[in-house]
């Protein structure tokens, strides 16, 4: 197989990946994909990109930030793409935070009928994220959702 098919250009990566050009070069600024540059300076892409791609698709759909599915990514050459074996290791990697934002969601699904939804997130009354006005310690105005 030449070289020519072993790349693709920033339409064709979109096309076959389903997504916007733009985000092809989101992507690659962000370093999670790579290209070369021809000598009339068109970004060429290994096919590699394409399961990287389908790999990022896959872990945002899941929820997993960028900077996050680019640590496991990092692990790669840059032709290199995701293996079965690195999507089942990075998904165990990744359980114990997806477990919980579903206790959270469940949570926030189960009381939010109580919620005013005003954002203070410091009002004693708020069971849903500051049971017992716990938050208060910390000083006034709007505490953390998310532990950090």
């Amino acid at each position: 197989m030449g070289l020519r098919k072993l790349e693709l250009s920033v339409g064709e990566l979109a096309q076959r990946a389903g997504i916007a050009p733009s985000a092809v070069r989101y992507y690659e600024d962000q370093g999670l994909i790579f290209a070369r540059r021809t000598a009339g300076n068109q970004r060429r892409y290994h096919r590699a990109m394409l399961r990287r791609v389908a790999f990022i698709k896959a872990s945002q759909t899941a929820g997993i930030p960028l900077a996050v599915i680019a640590d496991v990514l990092g692990e790669l050459g840059d032709t290199e793409s995701p293996s079965t074996q690195m999507w089942e290791a990075a998904s165990r990697r990744w359980i114990d935070d997806l477990d919980q934002r579903i206790a959270l969601l469940q949570k926030m699904r189960d009381m939010i009928g109580s919620c005013v939804g005003c954002g203070c997130l410091s009002l004693s009354a708020c069971h849903l994220l500051n049971p017992g006005d716990e938050l208060h310690r910390q000083g006034p105005g709007a505490r953390r959702l998310m532990p950090d």
